[in-house]
């Protein structure tokens, strides 16, 4: 009984995985003389051909593979690859073309095309073709080994576009932003960023509860704010009690980031029941905290008249915020866009900055920054003394009076169900 088709294709195959070529060509041939048109056959004879230093006769093996098997992804990139070293840049471009045809979202061939591109001297297609490619792979810890190079390149290439591309844009674009007042002008330098795809869009996230349709506004222009004047006046007697605080309570202050034994703590790792991110409660999740409202008087008395956000169950929440050098809080999002957090800075060493969505700014003593925490943001101190500041909260000034009040029965209502 002669040996079967497929039996003989198992065979050729097991060997040249043992590195048995000679066996495995003669395996192959007696495939083809049984089957001439049997795509593996002629792909893997094509390959010996190859690596025999016969480009043309694998070239011509290959060819016939692709003509009996025209969606064989291997066969086509295998072409891709000869063809690129050949030197015959038509014939790769078909080749490519025809895989993706076969895969649009076949990631080598958008790398074979962005290198294509970028041999074409056609810069801005070669990089929004990597940045494709990029987008369908894996993160980077989990690029495949055979492809991390490539990736790594296209990743280059499209960061060094990108970064190019804004430079002009702003240049082009920079008399006329430079008219604009500062918060208007900061959403066309992030309209830049987005354009030449150095950014991506920052959306609010809500932990809780979130209200749709408010405007993803990273800082809120404090003048806004008219109460926040009296606050400021006050910034020097905060900052005494606040010293006093540190001085003689220091105990007091206690880890923010606090994960029970068994819960995901994700990004907080580092901060979690650590003492290089501590805060003094004043107020929390809507609680006053008696004792360090009594150690701090005048900072009680000044938060008191201060309009702050009052929702059931989560605020107004008010306390310092210790920082300690060369700390790192991760981005991350924030309870509900239904109210503002306010800052305001006392002590403020060089080297430190929030970021709020795509906007940066760092903290000048005594000058409340106001902003939208449902929006990604992370702060750094990077000097080698503490920063502090209070944290309150306040209201969306977007929502109306009956709106608020309609937060207020979700957030009790949304407490009654979970009990």
């Amino acid at each position: 009984m002669s040996t079967s088709l497929s039996e003989l294709a198992r065979q050729a195959t097991q060997a040249a995985s043992a590195g048995r070529w000679q066996e495995a060509e003669a395996l192959w041939k007696k495939v083809l003389k049984r089957a001439p048109a049997h795509p593996q056959a002629l792909s893997s004879l094509g390959i010996h051909a190859l690596q025999k230093g016969d480009a043309q006769g694998g070239i011509r093996r290959l060819e016939s593979a692709r003509k009996a098997a025209p969606d064989d992804l291997f066969v086509l990139m295998t072409l891709c690859d000869v063809y690129r070293q050949t030197g015959d840049s038509d014939a790769e471009k078909d080749v490519i073309d025809a895989a993706l045809a076969v895969d649009a979202y076949f990631a080598p061939a958008l790398l074979a095309k962005g290198s294509w591109f970028e041999r074409a001297g056609q810069a801005s297609l070669a990089a929004t073709t990597y940045a494709n490619a990029l987008k369908i792979s894996p993160p980077e810890a989990q690029w495949p080994d055979a492809f991390r190079a490539q990736l790594a390149h296209a990743k280059r290439v499209s960061e060094d576009f990108s970064s190019a591309f804004r430079s002009y844009l702003s240049d082009a674009l920079a008399e006329k932003i430079d008219t604009l007042p500062p918060a208007l002008a900061e959403r066309w330098h992030e309209a830049v960023s987005l354009r030449a795809r150095c950014s991506q869009p920052y959306v609010s996230e809500s932990n809780q509860l979130h209200v749709p349709r408010l405007p993803a506004i990273p800082f809120y222009d404090p003048a806004d704010f008219p109460f926040f004047r009296d606050l400021e006046a006050k910034t020097d007697v905060i900052r005494e009690e606040l010293l006093a605080a540190l001085a003689q309570d220091r105990e007091k202050f206690s880890p923010y980031i606090a994960y029970n034994p068994g819960e995901p703590v994700n990004q907080w790792a580092e901060l979690n029941h650590s003492d290089r991110w501590s805060t003094l409660q004043l107020w929390r999740y809507g609680e006053p905290l008696q004792e360090n409202l009594e150690r701090c008087p005048e900072t009680a008395k000044a938060l008191q008249e201060a309009s702050l956000a009052t929702i059931d169950g989560v605020c107004p929440n008010a306390l310092f915020s210790a920082l300690a050098p060369n700390t790192h809080i991760p981005p991350h999002h924030g309870e509900s866009n239904a109210r503002l957090v306010a800052h305001l800075p006392l002590i403020i060493p060089e080297k430190c900055f929030i970021r709020v969505g795509f906007e940066r700014r760092e903290w000048n003593l005594g000058e409340v920054l106001v902003f939208d925490d449902t929006l990604e943001h992370e702060a750094r101190n990077d000097s080698d003394e503490l920063r502090v500041v209070l944290i309150f909260d306040v209201w969306n000034p977007f929502l109306t009076t009956e709106e608020r009040e309609i937060v207020n029965l979700m957030a009790s209502a949304s407490r009654q169900y979970d009990e």
